[in-house]
């Protein structure tokens, strides 16, 4: 029978309900805290934008967030939004000064949806305008109105405070990862030189802009001083590090576009066209590129992102008159950095120096290269190490951020993995033994050794992670001496060939239970000596107590539980103090043996030093 079709089913959702149905389309994915585009980190730039919109309009130089339980609260110092419009700016779609281009000129938000996104999804939310001795504060509950309160003789400065909690409803299992907070803080510092921001009583502050990013974000010292071009609503910093791979940053509007688009696809073909003409010789992009470090920082009108979380920058204009992204980057880097070549001598010759040294490495492997790949085709046709999945990281598929790849070591893990893993989305690839330790060594080695050139291909970043088959990398070894060094050895070959996996974010350790408690009735599955204590409690009595040694002691059923909807990642980040030259000189350099000993025998408790 065919459902009535008339005007009683057509339903018209509020704008909380719409927001609260299809967060997806507001805020991205939702995740738990694990990755850096986690919704619940969105929610907390939509509420800085504002704040730092209000900053590039010329108005507060402070902003302070402070992060507890869950519970976010960002104060500005900049004009307070008008009293009689607070409840419309948080809770009407639609409604903001950013639609009136003479008040914020070059802004992020200009939808006027974001903060109404953080309210319709936070259990509780309040808001709350001083300005002039005046405040008024409305509070609100998954987007409706809970309280409001008008105060005089209030004696804060002017701004703006916005205290968030997201549901838990909405984002169930989360946290906040204080590292990931860091980064966009400091992100947004660099690209607004001269504002300080306090996070959690730790104050960030930057005077040289992008040179400031760049600094603090090389693996090693860069081998020529940064090159710093300022222009008008455009600002590029570059060098060259001694690493593998290519490191970019790249912002429209203060908004870290962190897969790029128009602005970072015309720096990187504009700055290898500069270059050739410079030396006048036709060097291979990959040359000029390798160990590249930059970031491209462009302010527009009217920005066109390719996603509502606008991590990609789709405008093809400046503005509705102005010349195109891609002629406003190209015009201005090639002018500025031909001149500064001209200039700077001792740079350009540093620079040729880095570049022919890629040549030479490039052509002294390259027949290797061809060799391993040979025999990797005859492998891969009976590639007993790969288990794959049927939907990659590459394809046009809904799911397609779900995909991810365990790395196992030995038969009776990757069998366990294998047996209960989801087909379409978890591929297994299986090591045998301990790898290689390739710290020190040149790229060559990736080719020479088998084991890591069949996950080179599996991986298939071989050529740029553009083309990364899987979301996810995880790192699935035993929690005992032999597998957190096989971990750290695996760290060390992407730390030292791949970094950007890590960089973007790709790479995690999975965690696995160490102790199972249970008894006839209910089985809980703990992943430290305190979740145990607190199991036995909750089950009195005496409980059945199994400490797992290895992976491969947990059987298929019940790994199950581990890397389905409930599966606990550590991301593998890199820390910003430290070069990753000292990390992996610290952990992977050629100490005393008794000195190894101590590091791996303690890596348990060291681990946050390392991933």
């Amino acid at each position: 029978m065919t459902p009535n079709y008339d005007e009683g089913t057509i339903r018209t959702l509020d704008w909380q309900e719409h927001i609260r149905k299809r967060p997806g389309m507001y805020i991205g994915k939702l995740g738990d805290g694990t990755a850096a585009d986690d919704g619940i980190y969105v929610l907390l730039k939509e509420v800085m934008d504002n704040s730092i919109d209000e900053f590039m309009m010329g108005f507060g130089k402070k902003i302070t967030i402070d992060i507890e339980n869950e519970k976010v609260t960002i104060r500005d110092y900049g004009r307070g939004v008008p009293l009689g419009k607070l409840l419309d700016v948080a809770s009407k779609m639609n409604t903001g000064a950013k639609y009136d281009s003479k008040v914020f000129k070059k802004s992020v938000g200009l939808n006027g949806v974001g903060i109404k996104a953080v309210n319709a999804l936070s259990s509780k939310f309040t808001i709350c305008s001083v300005r002039e001795g005046v405040a008024k504060e409305i509070e609100f509950s998954r987007g409706m109105v809970t309280g409001e309160k008008d105060l005089t003789g209030v004696e804060e400065a002017n701004g703006t405070k916005v205290v968030f909690e997201p549901d838990p409803e909405v984002f169930k299992s989360f946290r906040y990862i204080s590292d990931y907070v860091v980064n966009m803080v400091k992100n947004y510092t660099f690209l607004n030189a001269g504002l300080t921001i306090e996070y959690n009583g730790e104050r960030f502050y930057s005077r040289n802009g992008l040179r400031d990013l760049l600094e603090e974000n090389m693996d090693d010292h860069p081998i020529y001083p940064v090159i710093h071009l300022k222009g008008e609503d455009i600002e590029i910093a570059v060098t060259h590090g001694n690493r593998y791979g290519e490191n970019y940053f790249s912002f429209v509007n203060g908004q870290h576009t962190t897969q790029g688009g128009t602005h970072l696809q015309a720096f990187r073909e504009v700055y290898v066209k500069t270059i050739r003409d410079f030396y006048k010789k036709d060097f291979d992009p990959s040359d000029i590129r390798a160990s590249i470090v930059a970031a491209v920082s462009i302010k527009v009108e009217e920005p066109v992102f390719e996603s509502q979380t606008k991590t990609k920058l789709g405008s093809k204009d400046v503005g509705p008159n102005g010349p195109s992204v891609r002629a406003h980057v190209g015009n201005f880097l090639q002018t500025e950095l031909d001149n500064f070549l001209h200039k700077n001598p001792d740079t350009a010759e540093i620079l040729l120096r880095r570049i022919t040294e890629s040549e030479r490495e490039r052509k002294a492997i390259s027949g290797i290269k061809k060799l391993a790949k040979q025999r990797a085709k005859k492998v891969s046709l009976h590639n007993k190490k790969l288990r794959d999945c049927r939907i990659h990281f590459d394809n046009k598929n809904d799911r397609a951020e779900e995909s991810s790849i365990f790395i196992t070591e030995g038969d009776s893990a990757s069998g366990s993995i294998t047996k209960s893993r989801d087909v379409n989305t978890q591929a297994v690839f299986s090591l045998r033994g301990k790898p290689l330790n390739t710290y020190g060594l040149t790229k060559k080695v990736v080719y020479e050794n088998e084991e890591f050139n069949l996950l080179q291909a599996a991986l298939n970043i071989e050529e740029s992670i553009d083309d990364l088959r899987y979301n996810k990398i995880i790192i699935a070894t035993d929690a005992d001496v032999d597998g957190m060094h096989i971990r750290l050895l695996l760290i060390t070959f992407f730390l030292q060939f791949f970094p950007e996996l890590i960089r973007k974010g790709h790479v995690f350790i999975l965690q696995t239970p160490l102790f199972r408690v249970r008894n006839k009735k209910k089985t809980y599955y703990c992943y430290s000596d305190e979740e145990r204590r607190d199991a036995i409690n909750i089950l009195k009595g005496k409980p059945e107590i199994t400490r797992f040694k290895g992976l491969g002691e947990i059987s298929p059923d019940e790994f199950k539980n581990f890397i389905g909807k409930n599966i606990r990642l550590d991301p593998v980040m890199m820390k910003k103090h430290e070069s990753v030259s000292q990390m992996l000189e610290f952990y992977m350099g050629k100490n005393t043996p008794d000195r190894q000993d101590f590091i791996i025998e303690n890596l348990y408790v060291e681990k946050d030093e390392v991933a």
